[in-house]
């Protein structure tokens, strides 16, 4: 369990989401800005949400900020490469990712 599931509620560092996943959970991948090629790279928003087994979801939030200071703040991936790290970095066999604003794709780690 991650110290900051107690503390602020609906949120999750990256060490938790992995525990969620590894727990059979599912990773929701949002797209918030649709997707634009600027030169070789793609760039857009995505955030992440685990979704624990028993329905739980929690928002990826970045662990740099101290938590009892009020810092909490989510996740922001701005390039799909960044998604695509950040998949590949949590054990995910595929990356697949929504491009359209408001979008969502789920993901599982496969036993």
């Amino acid at each position: 369990m991650n110290e900051n599931d107690d503390l602020i509620p609906n949120v999750t560092t990256e060490q938790g989401l992995r525990q969620c996943l590894e727990q059979g959970g599912l990773i929701e991948v949002e797209c918030r800005e649709e997707a634009s090629r600027r030169g070789p790279a793609w760039h857009g928003l995505w955030t992440m949400t685990s979704i624990h087994p028993s329905g739980t979801a929690k928002r990826l939030v970045t662990a740099r900020a101290k938590v009892s200071d009020g810092g909490v703040k989510v996740r922001e991936f701005k390039t799909a490469t960044g998604v695509i790290s950040f998949l590949v970095g949590c054990g995910l066999p595929e990356a697949r990712f929504p491009l359209k604003a408001g979008q969502k794709t789920t993901l599982q780690l496969q036993s």
